[in-house]
């Protein structure tokens, strides 16, 4: 069952320095018990397309006209860019829809304990009485792997390790039991055997409440560990999508083979890395035509700097957005 759709999603801000451009055209769906990746360098848009399904973006963001987010909600359809006030948005917001910050030390208030927090949003999404609240959310304290969450609940956040924060960060947003939940690099700030935990802990929590995640990082051997499908998003806009096995044993899009090359190898630990050349251009400077044209060493003048690539379909499920990849490429001087 397709839980979200997002269609033609197109949002730009309005800044002193003009108007810029932050999500270009993007389209994907989500469905019960999936994991999609959101993978790309920092400045792709990744947040910013994660954020729009919950409207958290500031206040000069503009949608374009054709933009479309669908949430599927008690078995009715919830179009969220039409929601407008604080309360028709409680629908998404911590609702049907829960966010794992990147930094769970600056996403809790630090002078109010973990427990107050987790029971004032129960309290504003449920119907639970304030005991019943609190008894939930020791259980999800519980069962996020937090040992003694009776002391945690009354505990602030500056208290806790930088695992178990980002666990009580993991139990908050699951507490609600969203429909749909947004981890926006929720491993980064970890070590890798906490990193590890938490990610099989996400595995489990899919299958067991039947909810679809949203996973946003720029680490694609965390993907390969989690995800079902994987949408590589560049300059706002995506590049290629298509299962985790198609995306990363056979990449398409010259950008995707550029990440995975620029990893390091064990099995060849002494060769240098390789990364992409150049870096991403400001918003400010958007290029035309490709938007990865000006770092791509397959770009041709007069081609790929002129016109933006449709997603092209090589199997079925696996798309990538490159003129190289056409049957036309071929005839191009």
């Amino acid at each position: 069952m397709t839980l979200l759709t997002v269609e033609k999603l197109d949002l730009r801000f309005d800044t002193d320095e003009g108007r810029i451009t932050a999500v270009d055209d993007v389209s994907f769906t989500l469905d019960a018990g999936e994991v999609l990746g959101l993978v790309g360098e920092s400045g792709s848009g990744k947040s910013v397309t994660a954020k729009s399904l919950m409207q958290l973006n500031p206040s000069n963001a503009v949608y374009g006209s054709g933009s479309e987010i669908h949430l599927e909600v008690e078995r009715n359809v919830v179009d969220v860019l039409s929601l407008q006030s604080a309360r028709e948005l409680e629908v998404v917001r911590g609702g049907a829809v829960s966010m794992i910050f990147q930094e769970p030390m600056a996403s809790f208030a630090p002078a109010i304990t973990i427990g107050n927090q987790m029971v004032e949003q129960l309290l504003i999404h449920t119907a639970l009485s304030k005991k019943e609240a609190a008894e939930l959310s020791v259980e999800m304290l519980e069962r996020v792997g937090i040992s003694d969450a009776g002391k945690r609940f009354y505990q602030y956040a500056f208290e806790l390790s930088g695992g178990m924060r980002q666990r009580a960060m993991i139990a908050m947003a699951l507490s609600t039991k969203p429909k749909v939940l947004i981890a926006d690099e929720p491993t980064t700030a970890l070590d890798v055997t906490i990193q590890a935990q938490v990610l099989d802990l996400m595995k489990d929590l899919v299958v067991e409440f039947g909810m679809a995640i949203l996973f946003i990082t720029h680490d694609l051997s965390v993907i390969a560990q989690t995800a079902d499908r994987v949408a590589v998003m560049y300059l706002g806009r995506i590049l290629e999508t298509g299962t985790v096995r198609q995306v990363i044993q056979t990449p398409s899009h010259p950008y995707t083979q550029g990440l995975l090359n620029s990893l390091p190898k064990l099995a060849a630990i002494d060769e240098p890395l390789t990364p992409i050349a150049g870096d991403i251009p400001s918003p400010l400077e958007r290029p035309s035509g490709c938007v990865f044209h000006t770092r791509c060493l397959k770009a041709k003048p007069g081609v790929c700097d002129q016109s933006i690539p449709d997603l092209f379909a090589m199997d079925p499920g696996h798309t990538a957005a490159c003129f190289a990849l056409t049957q036309e490429w071929v005839g191009i001087n």
